[in-house]
């Protein structure tokens, strides 16, 4: 049996609150809900040692800060940290730690901080800056390249069977695309895009983006297949295309002001041309390509490193943060041959590495949804293995790394056909990303999602990957965990067996304290069901583009997910700039006993202040039964008609005894409410993605009311069991088939 009583994390800010730094005691305590949070504290067992140390600015904005790690009362390290967060190169002893910090011109110490160190802590050591600048340094071209492989043709048969097909499949690709590629210009896009938004524009930022990933593709393939087996075809047409590129002028519509994406993948394509090609790449062509790099790097630098870096002290900054991941590539791959490479490595190189992503705790996950944590995937497989080869510091081994596929194992399990929470949910995931994440894992479990996820990995990634490919030498797979729990974004899963892809039940929720922040929803306290991987209860909605009126009026609104709404579909906070991440949720409790799995989520801090003073929503996963029971508390102080939505891509059905249903691809849910006082309504919605019918209705009081507790019963597959509510004075139990549970009061 497995308990986990979850820590109170929620709060409920008023909008007219002034955020900023407390003052007083604890400096390194900000009231902003976007300003980094003080950390590793809260005696917490840390998953990576050492630990990065991470803190709110001093409001004097220091040039230096002085960190101290006592063991007891014996101060065991000093650190002396130029920027507001360190990442020590060695590791800590198992122990119990107090930190504390301050600036290096006064005496004014945070308050302590404690945290632990145990067997279960996993050593993850980056050396120092100047070490790895040396190594760096040292390697002959091709730095970003495994060593030591040889040449296509003299490819054993063991490697030719992992991977021939690959170089057959990228070749075909570079090949076709010699001819029907067009050359690409800036006169393909007239408008001005920083600093505008409307659908035009969108749609020019994402025409951009396009045009480049093809172009930078095509130059990496090349360089690839010309180092895989010397055929000139590919060294000359990488060159046509890094010249292609080169002619893009870096103050135009690919700048990094007007389409950041566009400059990023520029300048980390060049330079894994410059690199990979080495002394293929003749002399003035290599200087016109480090030219362009420099510029565009500098522009990106500048951008990044403004206000000593403004990420350091709001890292939720999703372009940011990839940004400064290819930045970090790119001055790795230029170190000795761009003087400015320097100051680039050393500003972004260990912030990456340290941080990796503000999207989760240590721990793993992706709070900003499943849809853009695959695109993640993506851009870490573009960078982390040219990086890990170059400095020698692998990030798939980096504690979060091995999370973030745990995490993407338990939400998209294989036979998953749609997206989770977040934009984008209700697109069809390529598995392909989640495959490669998986490979480059020697686990049994890494194995197992790779071996059972439909398809093949990008031939690009897979031909800069490890030879072999570590989830192929895993003799015996087997699966994860039927429930997870990731605490730090209010995610948890539960599974019926993960094994049976045809078959299993598959329920998802999430309370999160990032609320609705950036590419997050409106929906704390709000589930998914599906079955073998199709969705009976689904979130509703498109996503057509960023800050769009559908994204806005709909899309991202608390009535358009499987959550609780009042008086007509009055919802959770999801506009403004600090108030989505303020205005959060938070999962309370979490238990895994035997065949029955627990989770409940608090969500009223997630509402307009004072508008709800209870919002408990407890979900009960029953294997055995195979049914789900959800149980909301819910109060305010002021009488309320509260609403049950629940959203669907197959018809909601009511039959003449009024059992609701839902029947999606042969797989079925009924729904059955236990407590009183509710009625169903059918409800209209928003603009669904193309090809797709969805279908609304709620559960809804027959009366305003102060509190109300609602429970219903999601009987998967539409059994009928027998079921049964007991109240006494002191118990309430309800009992679905052979399944009995305690309802809280």
């Amino acid at each position: 049996m497995k308990h986990l009583p979850i820590r109170s994390l929620g709060m409920a800010l008023a909008l007219a609150l002034t955020f900023g730094q407390a003052h007083g005691a604890d400096w390194a305590k900000s009231t902003d809900p976007l300003v980094v949070v003080a950390t590793p504290s809260d005696l917490r067992v840390q998953v990576q040692n050492p630990p990065t140390f991470a803190w709110p600015r001093h409001s004097t904005n220091p040039a230096a800060y002085v960190l101290e790690i006592r063991s007891g009362t014996t101060v065991v390290r000093t650190y002396t940290a130029n920027r507001n967060w360190y990442l020590p190169s060695v590791a800590l002893p198992n122990g119990t730690y107090t930190w504390r910090v301050r600036p290096s011109t006064t005496t004014e110490w945070s308050a302590d901080r404690s945290f632990v160190v145990t067997d279960a802590s996993t050593k993850f050591e980056v050396p120092e800056d100047s070490t790895l600048i040396s190594r760096v340094t040292s390697k002959a071209r091709p730095r970003g390249l495994q060593s030591g492989l040889p040449l296509y043709v003299n490819w054993p048969t063991a490697m030719q069977q992992e991977r021939g097909q690959y170089v057959t499949w990228l070749s075909n690709e570079v090949k076709r695309q010699i001819t029907g590629l067009g050359t690409v210009k800036d006169s393909d896009w007239p408008l001005q895009t920083s600093g505008v938004a409307s659908a035009e524009v969108a749609a020019q930022t994402s025409a951009i983006r396009s045009a480049i990933n093809k172009l930078t593709r095509q130059l990496e393939g090349s360089v690839i297949l010309y180092r895989l087996t010397g055929d000139p075809i590919y060294l000359n047409e990488a060159r046509r295309r890094g010249d292609e590129m080169v002619a893009l002028d870096p103050n135009g519509p690919t700048s990094y002001a007007n389409q950041d994406q566009a400059t990023r993948a520029i300048i980390m394509s060049l330079m894994k041309g410059i690199d990979y090609l080495a002394a293929d790449l003749d002399a003035t062509r290599r200087a016109n390509w480090l030219r362009i790099v420099t510029v565009r790097g500098e522009a990106m630098y500048n951008a990044l490193a403004q206000a000593k870096g403004d990420m350091d002290q709001f890292p939720l900054d999703s372009h940011g943060g990839t940004a400064i991941g290819f930045l970090a590539l790119a001055s790795t791959l230029a170190l000795g041959d761009i003087p400015e490479a320097d100051k680039w490595f050393r500003f972004a190189f260990r912030f990456y590495v340290s941080s990796m992503n503000p999207w989760s705790g240590p721990e793993g996950g992706y709070g900003n949804g499943t849809a853009y944590g695959e695109y993640t995937i993506d851009y870490y497989l573009q960078t982390w293995q040219a990086l890990g080869q170059a400095t020698g510091v692998n990030l798939f081994d980096k504690p979060w790394s091995q999370g973030f596929l745990k995490f993407f194992m338990e939400m998209m399990p294989p036979g998953t056909r749609t997206h989770m929470f977040g934009d984008g949910h209700e697109t069809a995931p390529e598995m392909k990303f989640m495959k490669a994440l998986a490979l480059r894992y020697k686990t049994p479990q890494a194995a197992w999602y790779a071996r059972n996820l439909v398809g093949t990995e990008d031939p690009l990634t897979y031909l800069q990957g490890p030879y072999p490919m570590p989830a192929l030498t895993v003799a015996t797979p087997a699966p994860p965990p039927n429930a997870a729990l990731f605490q730090s974004i209010g995610w948890a899963a539960f599974h019926s067996d993960l094994r049976d892809m045809t078959n299993r039940t598959s329920v998802f929720f999430k309370s999160s304290p990032y609320g609705s922040f950036n590419h997050s929803h409106g929906d704390q306290n709000s589930f998914v069901l599906k079955k073998g991987g199709v969705g009976l209860l689904t979130e509703a909605g498109w996503y057509d583009w960023y800050n769009s009126p559908n994204w806005s009026g709909w899309y991202r609104q608390t009535k358009a997910h499987n959550a609780i709404t009042y008086d007509g579909g009055i919802g959770q906070v999801i506009d403004g700039w600090r108030e989505p991440k303020a205005f959060n949720g938070q999962i309370i409790a979490y238990g895994e006993y035997g065949n029955t799995y627990y989770v409940a989520g608090s969500a009223a801090t997630a509402f307009p202040t004072g508008a709800m003073t209870q919002n408990i929503r407890r979900l009960w996963y029953l294997r055995t039964s195979d049914a789900v029971v959800i149980h909301d508390q819910l109060a305010s102080p002021i009488a309320r008609t509260f609403e049950w939505n629940f959203h669907a891509l197959a018809p909601i059905n009511v039959d003449a005894a009024g059992l609701v249903s839902v029947t999606n691809a042969g797989r079925t849910v009924c729904l059955r409410p236990v407590s009183d006082g509710l009625r169903f309504e059918r409800r209209t919605g928003g603009a669904s993605l193309a090809g797709t019918t969805e279908y609304h209705g709620a559960f809804v009081g027959t009366s305003k009311v102060t509190s109300k507790e609602m429970l219903i019963v999601l009987d998967v597959g539409c059994k009928n069991p027998a079921i049964r509510y007991d109240s006494t004075s002191t118990n309430r139990t309800l009992t679905v088939g052979t399944d009995t549970l305690n309802i809280p009061r």
